[in-house]
């Protein structure tokens, strides 16, 4: 034990600690500053979920590292909390309170790492009488391409936009062809003008042109379309199906035959699937009299999961989420004259560290609060007997 307290000493450092923390403060500073021409998303995925911040050329040529990011920040604090906690251990009873304000912060800085590497946020769109069984993210995209010649359910096979990013090929053991990338837009403006020159051979890219646009990284009422020309070729050769258009501003899926079958291809937002489903039955909006300031709204949901053989009618209003299969469900916004709900849906695996972590440091504090006031209540006890002694 006395020789890994040695060897951990260095990282359990009292400077390590003012160190990070005054770094975590210029990087607080430095991701506000840069919200000034960034989009908030960009700012957090860039400063504070990153391991590194980097600086970059306006074309993206070349970058360089500058100053450690937010995960990095917290895994070396993590590591010195957890260092510090080895080497000063002394099992005695006057010790248990900053040991158990340093577990407390150990728990609550692993916690957030976990929440920032592992947690989903999403979003469901529900109109009244819908149902649905899976979520979307609006800041990820995926290739869906649909078997439509199944007997019963459709055959889905979803590729990520990042892998369709990468460009090149793209092939699946369920496609009977290839998908080859002629062209990826991070963000781009589509036109169907009249002598507009078309993206693609086949579907809806035949009407349509592509112009390519910078990321919309200036504003956070806008997003990216993101759109790809690819081109199908039959897996075991032949004749090229053509080039298609898919982009997350088209709206309908683009279907293409082969050997009998019929396939859609569609690039829309990337969706979580769930063993259950939820239908709105009823969405309940409230405003303050004369005006249009929102003072309740709610949504009446029936959640169903027959893998649980769970089905209950539930609400949904501020403040009171439905949580159900590591998933929390909560009142985000509603669609334009009430016709339904936007529910954000967030997976977060480490939501409980904040407040075990809360428990256990308020008893640490406790404990060392009533050792002092023991001690001093002893103290003030014989200095009292002291002065009354003849």
């Amino acid at each position: 034990m006395k020789a890994l307290a040695r060897l951990l000493a260095p990282l359990a450092s009292l400077r390590l600690t003012v160190f990070c923390l005054a770094a975590a403060m210029v990087l607080v500073f430095a991701g506000t500053m840069a919200q000034k021409t960034l989009d908030t998303y960009i700012v957090q995925v860039r400063y504070f979920q990153s391991w590194v911040v980097w600086w970059e050329t306006s074309s993206g040529s070349f970058r360089m590292p500058m100053f450690p990011g937010g995960h990095l920040i917290g895994a070396v604090l993590l590591a010195n909390l957890l260092a510090s906690l080895v080497v000063r251990f002394r099992l005695s009873w006057r010790k248990i309170g900053t040991q158990l304000i340093h577990l407390g912060l150990i728990i609550m800085l692993g916690g957030g790492l976990v929440t920032d590497l592992f947690s989903v946020s999403s979003y469901m769109t529900l109109m009244e009488g819908e149902t649905r069984n899976y979520s979307e993210d609006d800041k990820r995209v995926e290739l869906a391409v649909i078997n439509l010649s199944g007997s019963g359910m459709d055959t889905v096979i979803a590729i990520p936009g990042e892998d369709l990013a990468k460009g090149g090929e793209i092939t699946h053991e369920s496609l009977p062809f290839r998908l080859v990338n002629r062209g990826y837009y991070q963000n781009c403006e589509l036109s169907d003008a009249a002598g507009a020159v078309p993206a693609s051979t086949m579907g809806t890219g035949t009407r349509v042109s592509v112009t390519a646009k910078a990321p919309a990284t200036r504003r956070t009422d806008r997003r990216d379309i993101v759109s790809a020309v690819i081109e199908v070729m039959p897996a075991g050769g032949g004749k090229s199906l053509g080039t298609w258009l898919v982009s997350d501003g088209l709206a309908a899926a683009q279907k293409l035959e082969l050997d009998g079958k019929t396939w859609t291809i569609q690039l829309r937002k990337m969706r979580y699937y769930k063993p259950y489903s939820l239908t709105l039955d009823d969405f309940s909006h409230k405003v303050y009299p004369g005006s249009q300031i929102p003072k309740d709204f709610s949504s009446h949901i029936t959640l169903d999961d027959p893998t649980l053989g769970d089905r209950r009618a539930v609400r949904i209003y501020m403040n009171h989420p439905l949580r159900h299969q590591g998933d929390t469900y909560y009142q985000s916004s509603f669609m334009q004259q009430d016709a339904g709900t936007v529910l954000q849906v967030v997976r977060n695996p480490g939501y409980t560290a904040p407040y075990i972590a809360c428990v256990i440091v308020s008893v640490g504090l406790i404990w060392q609060f009533m050792i002092h006031l023991v001690q001093f209540i002893v103290r003030r006890s014989h200095a009292n007997a002291a002065t009354t002694a003849p």
